[in-house]
């Protein structure tokens, strides 16, 4: 039985615009400067929030230009350019905001769908700068360039952009009442979730899928079909969701050691579990299931929904 995504995932949603011209217009980046703002993003990528929307301050308090260390995240509607730097979080600017310090994978589930993209994007741009100093054809410092969006070895002129990892999440299932959730050795032991793994040289997404789960559970799944992407800036993938169809007679193997445990569940059984929240629930119950900012939740969910 096939199936779609009943929602948007968290991550995947447009709340600004990227304004990707902008990046290479140096002039409208500083004409927008003044009344510019800025997030900022510490070494544990957390940020200030207030109620659901992630807190940004003035850009000019950082100077009159942007920075070198700054990327530009996009523009809000009312016009405004956003950028972020990574740099200790300071207290909002009205005193009478109350703000807490929280990151994504904690805070993406309240966000706003601008915040959680700009935090995203900002997450995954600042990360890769923190690793991107040097040119890895030459090992030369490497400087910002496009408003943060590429690194130019200026010995060679040669231009690095920020690096994606694509990596497949799918939900295997019988067609009917049942599908294969896994616990990885690193787990807890009632914490669940559907399979992943990165895409290797050279594979597409699809092939990815049957290889991954034939080397993770020892399955071979069949009628691969696409559900949905998200970013996941941690530090750098991009999930691709998928659904596949499996064999509940086929016997699990563990092959590349990384899943210890994995079993078929029917829709009830998900179902409850469902009701119970998600990994960070005290419930009692035999199956913890990922939380809502994950694409994994709303591929589990969407399933589940089905009659």
């Amino acid at each position: 039985m096939g199936f779609t995504l009943r929602n948007v995932p968290l991550l995947s949603r447009i709340g600004a615009d990227r304004a990707d011209t902008l990046r290479t217009d140096i002039d409208a980046a500083i004409a927008g400067w003044s009344d510019a703002l800025v997030l900022r993003v510490d070494r544990r990528n957390q940020v200030l929030i207030a109620g659901d929307s992630v807190v940004l301050g003035r850009a000019t308090s950082l100077g009159d230009a942007p920075p070198e260390h700054a990327v530009f995240l996009g523009r809000l509607g009312d016009g405004r350019h956003v950028w972020a730097i990574r740099a200790a979080l300071e207290a909002p600017e009205d005193p009478s905001v109350e703000a807490s310090v929280l990151d994504l994978r904690r805070a993406g589930s309240i966000f706003d769908d601008a915040s959680a993209q700009l935090v995203a994007t900002a997450t995954a741009l600042l990360n890769w700068h923190d690793s991107a100093g040097f040119s890895p054809v030459d090992g030369s410092p490497t400087t910002s360039i496009k408003a943060g969006w590429a690194r130019l070895n200026p010995v060679t002129g040669h231009e690095e952009f920020p690096r994606i990892d694509p990596a497949i999440i799918c939900l295997v299932h019988d067609g009917h009442d049942r599908a294969v959730l896994a616990r990885q050795g690193v787990w807890p032991d009632r914490m669940f979730s559907i399979l992943a793994g990165f895409v290797e040289a050279g594979e597409s997404f699809e092939s990815c899928v049957v290889r991954e789960i034939a080397e993770e559970v020892g399955l071979d799944v069949t009628d691969v079909q696409y559900l949905g992407s998200q970013p996941w800036p941690f530090p750098r993938s991009l999930m691709v969701g998928f659904h596949a169809l499996g064999d509940p007679e086929q016997p699990f193997a563990f092959n590349d050691g990384e899943i210890a445990e994995a079993q078929w569940f029917t829709r009830a059984e998900v179902r409850e579990a469902l009701e119970h929240g998600d990994w960070s629930s005290t419930s009692s119950s035999r199956l913890l299931l990922p939380g809502s900012i994950s694409i994994a939740r709303e591929i589990i969910e969407s399933w589940a929904a089905q009659d």
